[in-house]
Order: structure tokens, then C-alpha cells, then sequence
């Protein structure tokens, strides 16, 4: 029997990165996709192939998935990894920022799965793993339009996941929490960009200041907390729907159960 195929999109770093790795150890033939391709050549040297992929672009998306097949002739697991976080006030980020949050978060991870999913109904057998956050579950200060892109791949997961049963695709939706990559740097930079001149600057500064000391300490869980729980979504005969890992995420959930909106807000606006 052939191994199995997986494609992981922004595979240039961080949790795509290294979830690529472990799909590779665990027998998979595996794709690692992402813009930055030259990022990628760890992965190559270890006999992952790599493909660029710019998930705003139609035809790299068709073009990635339609070298796939004609290579392998199928595609078993794809792993919706690529995203970012955009931050600053709902009121200071310029709409065209916001869009392009959500074409990438959103629209990239959904036209992903569009292109896949024939090829995965075809052979009777896939496996969509989306890269969430704990972010889907709840909520902070000047990251409006990163939740927002987040809480939209919750309700398409669970959607999709209706759709698909009957034709043995799984969907299976990652959440992690504060996860040690240089995800939380970028957005804490996409932040301070936003504060120039905004009546919100001082909070601005404060919050990016916090969250480049929590991504540059040792506080936060390692990359592989994830990639392997990818893998696991990708391996296990019943995958459970969704997977909540890494520092601060099932604290953090639970509380947004308990407590009333104004409970929850307080904390939130102490921590950050």
C-alpha cells in the first residue's frame, strides 16, 4: 500500500514548520507549502518536498494542489496551517489590513479545502486539519480582526465536518494556546504599527511591549505540543473534532464558560 499524503501549508516556520517534520517521521509523504520558499530548505534536505504557495493567489492554490496529484496521485491530509496574526484596534486597522486578514485566514484555508476535498471523496478517505486558536473561543483587546478570522474557521470546521462525514473525510480543528514560535513577535509588531497617532497608543505600546516579552521568554509551551497533536488528528482511527493544547488555552476556555462577559472582559483587560 502507498503512503499516505499530506500537504501542510505555511510550512516556512513555526508550528507548519515542524508539524511537516512529524508527518515526514511518521511515514507520510509530505508536501510542505508556503510563500518563502527559501525558508524551506531544512525540510528539502530531509526529502520533504516543498511547493510554493501564496494562499491569496488562485493559481498557486490550484497550480499546489495540482502538483500533488499529478505526483502522487492523491491527497490523503491537508493541514491548514498558513495564517498570521494582524493586530490593533478595530477602529485603527485601515480596511484593506482587515480584508487581507481575512483572505488569508479565511478564504485561503476554505479555497484550500475546496481544491482538496474532490481528490479526498474520490479515494473515500481525508483528513482537513485547521489551525485554529484558543483565539476561536475567546477574546482580547486589539486583536478584533485576528478572533474574528478564528472564530469564522470554528464555524466552518463544524460545517464542513456535517458536510463531509458521509464520504469518510474527518475534520479536525487544532486550537493551541501560547505556543513558543515567532507568531506572537509578528503581531505585536503589526500592532505597534497602529499606534501612531490612534487615541488607543498608550494601551497599544503597553500590549505589544507584553506580548514580545512573553513570546522571548521561556513561559510558553514548545512548537511540538502542537505538531504532534497534528499528527495525532491526522493518524488516529477516530480523531477527536477539535484538540485544545499548549500553555494558557484550556484555563482560558473554561473561564470564558464560567464567568459572565463582564467577568471575563476584566481579566482579560488585567492580563493584556
Amino acid at each position: 500500500m502507498s503512503k499516505k499524503v499530506a500537504l501542510v501549508t505555511g510550512a516556512s516556520s513555526g508550528i507548519g514548520y515542524d508539524a511537516t517534520l512529524e508527518l515526514y517521521k511518521s511515514g507520510f509523504t509530505v508536501y510542505g507549502a508556503a510563500r518563502r520558499i527559501e525558508k524551506m530548505g531544512g525540510l528539502t534536505k530531509k526529502g520533504i518536498r516543498v511547493i510554493a504557495l501564496d494562499v491569496t493567489d488562485e493559481a498557486s492554490m490550484a497550480a499546489c494542489i495540482d502538483t500533488i496529484i499529478s505526483n502522487e496521485g492523491r491527497l490523503d491530509v491537508l493541514v491548514n496551517n498558513a495564517g498570521y496574526g494582524s493586530y490593533g484596534t478595530i477602529e485603527d486597522v485601515p480596511m484593506e489590513e482587515a480584508r487581507r486578514q481575512i483572505e488569508v485566514n479565511v478564504f485561503g484555508l476554505a479555497r484550500m479545502t475546496q481544491l482538496a476535498l474532490p481528490h479526498m471523496r474520490k479515494n473515500g478517505f481525508g483528513r482537513i486539519i485547521n489551525v485554529s486558536s484558543m483565539g476561536g473561543k475567546v477574546y482580547s483587546q486589539y486583536g478584533g480582526w485576528y478572533h474574528a478570522t478564528k472564530h469564522a474557521v470554528e464555524a466552518l470546521s463544524d460545517c464542513l465536518r456535517l458536510e463531509t462525514k458521509e464520504f469518510g473525510i474527518d475534520v479536525v480543528v487544532v486550537e493551541p494556546g501560547g505556543i513558543k514560535t515567532d507568531w506572537g513577535i509578528i503581531a505585536a509588531d503589526n500592532l505597534e504599527r497602529t499606534a501612531e497617532g490612534s487615541a488607543y497608543e498608550k494601551g497599544i505600546k503597553e500590549s505589544a511591549d507584553r506580548m514580545r516579552k512573553r513570546y522571548s521568554g521561556n513561559s510558553l509551551s514548545d512548537v511540538s505540543v502542537i505538531s504532534k497533536t497534528i499528527v495525532k488528528g491526522a493518524t488516529a482511527r477516530k480523531p477527536k473534532t477539535r484538540y485544545l493544547m499548549g500553555i494558557g488555552a484550556k484555563p482560558a476556555v473554561f473561564l470564558k464558560k464560567i464567568l459572565t462577559d463582564r467577568m471575563f472582559d476584566h481579566i482579560v483587560r488585567k492580563m493584556l
